[in-house]
Formats: C-alpha cells, structure tokens, sequence
C-alpha cells in the first residue's frame, strides 16, 4: 500500500497519520491528523516534536500525549508502506481521551477505602475496585461480565440490592447485609446503592460497600482503650482485665484463595474452631499455616484470650524447655523466676511451630502436660494448672516424622486429634492471580505506588513455576518488582521479577516438534521462532530496536525469547 492511500485509509478509520523527516519537520497529514491537532490544514512544515514531542518515537509502553485541556493522543502501530521516503517515517495516532479519562479515574477508584461493585443494565459486573478485591477475595478477571448472583449470596435469601436498585430506578442505602461469594468468602457489611441514569434510561448500577468487621474491629479497640484508662485512673473502682496484647491477627477472612482447596480447608477449619480440640497442620514452608492457626484462634470461644506462637526449630532444647514451662530463681545459674508460655497462655491458644525439631525428651514432657493440664516450672516443685488449647504445625508429612522418629506416635495423636492438611501453590494455581493482586494492594498501601495488576505475561510465568517457596514466595516476588518497577508503570512485567524467578521457570510451552510434524500449530510456531531470529541478526541483537521493528513491546519479545529458548549471544555467533 502506498503512503497516500495509507493515510487516506488510516483517516477514514479515525486514526491520526503524518509523514516526518528527521528533523521531525512535517511532511504531510492526512484530515484526522487535522482534527485531532487542531492543525486546520497548516500542520505541513511544523515541526512535530514542537506540538506533540511525545509522538516522534515508538515506546514500549502507551505514553499519553496531552495537547490540551482533558485531550490526550496516543502514537499507534505504524502499517507497512511501499513509497517511504529516505530518512522519513509515518506516525499514527489516535484520540486517547477516554482513555486517559479511565485510566485516572481507575486510579481513585481503587485508592477509595470503601469497596465499589459496578454492573451494567442487565446486573452484570463491570467492575470491581482494590478495596472489594480485598474485602470478597475476588478478581475482577475471573466474574466481570457475570451477574451478582453468578457470584454474590445473600445469606438472608434476600434481593441483592444491585438488582433492586436496577429494577427500581432509585438508590437504596444504609443497607446492611450479609453475603458470601461463591469462593466461600463472607461479608457483613452496610451498602449505599446508586443507579446511573443517562436521559431516563437505566445504563448500570453501583454500590458503595463498608466492612463492618473493620468497624466492629476499631469499637473493640476503643473500648479496651477505655478500660486501659479506667485502669489508670485512681478514683474509680476496679474494672474486667483488658485484653491481652498477645492476641493473633488474622482472620478467616483474611485468607486469600478461591480454589476448592482452601475453601475446603477454611470450611474445616471454621467447625474445628468451635471446640477445644488440638489441631496439627501440615504444610510446606510458606503455605501459611500460622494464618489458618490465627484463624482458628479468633473464630473460637478462646477469642478473647492471648495467642502465643514458638518456633520449635529456632530455640535450643534447653532454652525451649524453659520457654515453654518458665522457671524458678537459682534453677540454673541466672535463671529467675518466670512464667513460662503456657501460663501466658493460660485461657487462649499456644501454637507449636515445626514441633518435629523439639527434642524427644522435652516431647513428653509437653505430652503430660496435654494430658494433666499441669504445668512444672524448671527448678520448680510445685504444679499450676493451665487451661491451654495447643495447635501444631509440621512442615514435613506426619507419616515422615514418625518413621524418622523425629515426633512420638503417643504426641501425634494427642496433638493430631484433628489434622489438616495446607496444599502448596502449584496445587491451587487457581488462586495466584487473586493473591497477587492482594499482595500488590499490601505494596501499594505500603510504598505508596499506584499498581494495578500483573501483565498477562507475567501471569503466565506465574502460572507455569513450581514455587517451592509457596504464598510467601509469591509474595516475595510481588514486592520484589514493586520495588524494581520505575514509578509511571502500572502493570508488573516479568523484567521486574526476581532472576531467581524467571530463571527457574518452566515455561508451559512444549519444545518445539520434529520436522516431520507438520501440524499447523507448530508450523506456526516455527515460523514465529526463525521471523524472530532473522529480526534479531538485523538489529545486531538489539531487543529494543528488534521490539520496535517487529512492532511488539520489549516485554513482549522477551517473553517469547524465553518461550523459545533463543539465546542472543549463541545466535549472534553462530547465526542460527
């Protein structure tokens, strides 16, 4: 195609199109180009790096050109041409006002504490803000153009207020309501409910949600404000013992995960909490048992006790052994008098990280104890009784710690009448794309960044890894390139990952068939492969100049280097 029917065409498709030199001095424009720079023909002989800078060169990310007031251009693919002057090159653009518009607006949507759920006329969800990501652990990829009721549950068998308000025409608010998604998660919250009317006609509608846990969480903590200040004041009489500040943290529903595994697992867990009984998890490292352990101990009638937690693996034996217990002064040399965790303990939870690494003697000492509730300090000869529920985790299988001898049978069954078993993250896969996205909300709370998500590459990579290092890991990962990521971006790459990461990979791409297969899909493949190695012996091995030539982003290429397994340094010297 030559260049004037080119830009013909491009302005018929309301695309922008101008021929530059070198010096960035405009050639010609075709009547869109007019338009949107409000040129009214008399573009020709302007320089354009003077009006729209931005524009002159091909970026690997959008960058919005902003010519006035709420106007925003942004530079397009350019089409191959036939008739292309030397030293010249055709820029295409584009109006990016709306564009612009939304990604702002998206930006203070998701820095609002309230949660937003928008759906359109037919009760379908458009969008999801941060904060409703958060509160119901869903991403926005997996329901948006599902109704509320593909997602949401009024756990009262009433309206979702969505559909009321849709039906109605007119807002509904101060309404409280509990709910849960189809991934397990529960709300109680209180929603204020808008339609969004254009001329008459319903086009959508939207709430503005309040967690009321989080309400409920902060009068808990004014009133033990409280009572700290009547403690300290001398006039007025004694008042109840404030909480313990050796409380857990988590709640169930802090766990992030939507796969049917964890929702098995929170299921299970929420009856366990109601009794006294031991639990012992079994986990890899970072799939969170301590979480679900927190959990337990704030869904149960113990709530309002201490949570005390010890890593077995991280205390020498004879130090645990008084940890645990406490001590009486001159027991051993220095030792004073001091209750142990089970005493601190006393009316809440004590959780025993990996109590495989506890040594066999201190494990039945700690086995009388779970069967007397009594307690001797060390050095001590007189017994205290404790009221205690004990949890457990082990980081290798139970049957492993048995056969090795690492945990006594009569301990396992007294610490394991209930055992769970935490699946690691290559096994709920289902859930990284919602765990990310919360761990980037954590990052940008914390940092101060405004990221949106994960670019589709990066979750692929996410999606084909292993990660021996679980949720903690991933998380890892996540504030890794939050940190790496320069501070106009706004989707996570996979340059921003740690090398670790993307080294160890294992891309789900196949290798590449024999020559004898001759399906499609490979021949396809090959032909990519061979297009993109000819491309990059052109440009010397230059990935940006390459990227910009094949007219895909940086990220982009690099992603199917990887896929590929092109080495550019072996290809530049073998040529092959």
């Amino acid at each position: 195609m030559k260049i004037n029917e080119a830009m013909e065409l491009l302005s018929q498709c309301s695309l922008g199109a101008l021929l530059i030199d070198g010096d960035s001095v405009i050639l010609s424009a075709n009547g869109m180009a007019n338009d949107l720079l409000h040129g009214r023909g008399q573009l020709r002989g302007l320089r354009l790096d003077e009006i729209a800078a931005p524009l002159c060169e091909e970026s690997e990310t959008p960058v919005y050109v902003n010519i006035a007031f709420g106007e925003y251009l942004l530079r397009c693919p350019t089409p191959a041409v036939s008739d292309l002057p030397e030293g010249a090159q055709l820029v295409v653009f584009r109006d990016a006002s709306n564009d612009a518009c939304h990604d702002m607006l998206m930006t203070v949507v998701n820095q609002l504490n309230e949660a937003v759920v928008l759906c359109d006329a037919q009760g379908r969800i458009w969008l999801l803000n941060d904060a409703a990501v958060r509160l119901d652990g869903v991403a926005i990829g997996d329901v948006k153009g599902e109704t509320v009721e593909d997602v949401y549950v009024m756990l009262d068998g009433s309206e979702s207020a969505i559909r009321r308000v849709l039906r109605e025409g007119k807002p509904l608010t101060n309404l409280r309501q509990y709910y849960a998604t189809r991934y397990g998660k529960s709300a109680n919250i209180i929603s204020n409910n808008y339609p969004i009317t254009q001329n008459g006609q319903v086009l959508g509608a939207f709430n503005l949600i309040t967690d009321m846990r989080a309400l409920e969480q902060l009068q808990k903590r004014v009133i033990d404000l409280q009572e700290k200040l009547l403690q300290h004041t001398a006039s007025q009489p004694a008042v109840q013992k404030a909480k313990s500040p050796l409380s857990a943290a988590y709640h169930f529903n802090d766990i992030i995960g939507r796969s049917a595994a964890m929702q098995n697992i929170v299921h299970k867990c929420l009856q366990v909490a109601k009794s006294d009984s031991s639990v012992m998890f079994y986990g890899e490292t970072g799939t969170g048992k301590e979480l679900f352990a927190q959990s337990i101990h704030n869904a149960s009638p113990r709530a309002n006790g201490p949570f005390l937690a010890i890593n077995c693996a991280a205390i020498p034996d004879n130090l645990l052994e008084s940890l645990l217990f406490g001590t009486e002064k001159g027991a051993y040399t220095g030792a004073e008098r001091r209750p142990g965790l089970f005493e601190q303990a006393n009316g809440g939870t004590l959780l025993l990280d990996e109590i495989n690494s506890m040594n066999i003697t201190l494990q039945s000492k700690l086995l009388r104890v779970l069967q007397d509730g009594r307690i001797r300090r060390v050095g001590g000869m007189n017994e205290i009784q404790v009221d205690v529920r004990v949890l457990s985790n082990l980081n290798i299988p139970p049957q492993r710690a048995l056969a090795e001898h690492l945990l006594r049978p009569d301990l396992y069954y007294r610490l394991g009448v209930v055992s769970i078993t935490i699946p690691p993250l290559r096994e709920r896969k289902e859930d990284i794309a919602v765990l990310a996205k919360h761990f980037i909300m954590q990052c940008n709370e914390r940092l101060g960044r405004t990221v949106r998500d994960i670019d589709k590459y990066t979750l692929e990579l996410f999606y084909s890894y292993d990660w021996p290092g679980n949720v903690r890991e991933l998380q890892h990962a996540i504030e890794h390139a939050m940190n790496i990521l320069p501070d106009n971006e706004s989707f996570i790459t996979t340059d921003c990952l740690p090398d670790t990461l993307t080294a160890a990979a294992q891309w789900k791409e196949t290798p590449l068939p024999p020559a004898e297969d001759q399906s499609l899909h490979h021949s396809v493949r090959e032909f990519e492969r061979q297009t993109i190695c000819r491309m990059l012996l052109e440009h010397d091995g230059n990935i940006a100049a390459t990227a910009r030539a094949m007219q895909m982003s940086r990220q982009n290429l690099q992603y199917r280097l990887k896929r590929y397994q092109i080495d550019v340094k072996e290809l530049l010297r073998t040529g092959k």
